[in-house]
């Protein structure tokens, strides 16, 4: 039913561009389509995904992370660990920010210190908060002294992360921003896009692209119609997965896909009064048939998660108890936790809230639909993303869903998302889950050098997890592009990054 409702709308939408002209556009710009402007441009800040994809473009961190996720140099050349709570970067000569200042140590320690000292207010503060202090000896060495071991900080100083700002930079930078990344900002205006050019003084090879408009369009339907004409020359994991075989029909289009470690997640306020109780958490997931969504809604672009991390990951464990789709299990574990069914079959009523983003309202229907036969009437509320995510952040919800997007590929994700200490908006702890052995054990990893012994402890943190629930690991995402094929040299990354422009190649 998705396929021909979109191909009826697609039609009779074309039938009314057809005697339409489409304005002229700059050949040399690359239109990306986005479903939503970016929440703040300020690398410290913005952790949405719109934020830290367009960032990485725009900003360098001390080090990189290649495709198997381990350390190579960015704007550190080198690094050294003389002792556990010590590390001294040194920094590449010759870089300069957009606007032409030379990078020194000063603005790798103010970046840091600014979140640290509150001259910004960030919820990635918390991310270091091992770091005791921080010294420039000279303008090309930097100097992190810890207060603990911290086996994450380098994850957390790595280009996608974080990126080095200017000295001096405060609240109102990301009106402005400016980095040492590939290319270099231009303009935002909010809900409409944001134009980013090749940054000349780049110490890195240079982009194949010129200029890039992310126009931002919130519907998928109309940004399928901006491909079919011409008018947008790319999309990436936002839109209808029944419009993809329709748009792989056309001659000028191509479609890529990889398989990607975004993960889709639901998550619950275990603060209220209904959703406190693992076991009403655990007959969600049993309510949940994960596989027909993949096959319907994800038209196969998915697989489903055990985890938060990636399947590859070393640290990786999928060996916890198991909450699948099982209408009966959920049943009694409902009754159980004293929800038996009352008139007309309700249990009780909750509310999820999405984004008007068309693939997560979607999602919240058939959600809707399959927790109806458990006998709980799922509400939804449908909101601009800003509002959506501020209301998510303060934790002003009972469930929402979204996707944990590159900050999963390294195991921090844990104390981030479910640590005591990182309630929002310390952290992404937005259910306000406490769980004091959890954070015992996310404790111990984080400070043990011991690798075997850090994996023992994420296997028994994924283990509390799963059993508990706070929020339920729905699928990983396939990285799926669609792009003119003016576009060469295109390779999906799993995170569903943007880094692959670095490397596009644009034919005239």
């Amino acid at each position: 039913m998705l396929s021909v409702h979109f191909c009826v709308v697609l039609s009779l939408i074309l039938l009314c561009l057809c005697a339409c002209r489409t304005a002229p556009r700059d050949p040399r710009t690359v239109v990306f389509l986005i479903d939503s402007s970016p929440a703040n441009l300020d690398p410290r800040v913005g952790t949405d995904a719109q934020s830290e994809h367009i960032d990485e473009l725009l900003f360098d961190g001390l080090v990189a992370r290649d495709r198997s996720f381990h350390f190579t140099p960015a704007l550190a050349e080198s690094w050294d660990h003389p002792d556990s709570k010590t590390l001294i970067f040194h920094l590449r000569e010759g870089v300069r920010f957009h606007d032409g200042r030379p990078l020194t140590s000063r603005d790798v320690s103010w970046t840091i210190d600014s979140m640290r000292k509150g001259v910004v207010i960030s919820s990635k503060a918390a991310t270091y908060a091992s770091v005791d202090s921080i010294e420039a000896p000279d303008s090309h060495t930097v100097i992190f002294h810890l207060k603990q071991p911290d086996n994450f900080l380098l994850t957390n100083l790595s280009t996608g992360a974080m990126g080095i700002v200017p000295e001096g930079s405060g609240r109102e930078f990301w009106r402005h921003p400016i980095g040492t990344g590939p290319f270099r900002f231009v303009s935002q205006q909010i809900d409409q896009d944001v134009i980013v050019e090749r940054n000349p003084l780049s110490w890195s090879a240079a982009p194949g692209i010129e200029r890039i408009r992310f126009a931002v369009v919130p519907d998928s339907i109309t940004e399928s119609l901006e491909l079919e004409k011409g008018s947008a020359d790319m999309a990436i994991n936002s839109l209808p997965m029944d419009a993809l075989p329709v748009l792989a029909k056309r001659r000028d289009l191509q479609v890529d896909h990889a398989e990607g470690t975004q993960i889709q997640y639901l998550a619950f306020n275990v603060r209220d009064p209904l959703l406190d109780d693992p076991r009403v958490r655990q007959a969600i997931s049993c309510a949940i048939d994960r596989e027909l969504i993949i096959r319907t809604l994800m038209d196969g672009y998915a697989r489903p998660a055990l985890s938060m991390l990636p399947a590859t990951h070393w640290a990786f464990a999928g060996e916890g108890p198991r909450f699948d789709y099982d209408p009966s299990r959920a049943e009694r574990l409902l009754d159980e936790a004293g929800h038996p069914r009352g008139p007309g079959g309700i249990r009780f009523h909750l509310t999820m809230k999405t984004s008007t983003d068309e693939g997560t309202r979607l999602l919240a229907a058939v959600l809707q639909q399959q927790l109806a036969r458990l006998g709980i009437a799922l509400d939804l509320r449908s909101y601009e993303f800003a509002t959506f995510y501020a209301d998510v952040t303060r934790g002003a919800f009972q469930m929402y869903s979204l996707r944990w997007i590159g900050g999963n590929e390294q195991p921090d994700i844990f104390s981030y998302a479910f640590s005591s200490a990182r309630f929002s908006p310390k952290g992404a702890n937005r259910s306000h889950y406490s769980n004091a052995k959890l954070d015992a054990l996310l404790d111990d990893a984080a400070e043990n050098p011991d690798q075997g012994r850090r994996r023992d402890d994420y296997v028994e943190a994924q283990k509390i997890l799963a059993e508990d629930l706070p929020a339920i690991n729905l699928w990983y995402r396939d990285t799926v592009i669609v792009h003119n094929k003016r576009l060469t040299h295109i390779e999906p990354t799993p995170s569903g990054s943007y880094s692959f422009l670095e490397t596009a190649q644009l034919a005239q």
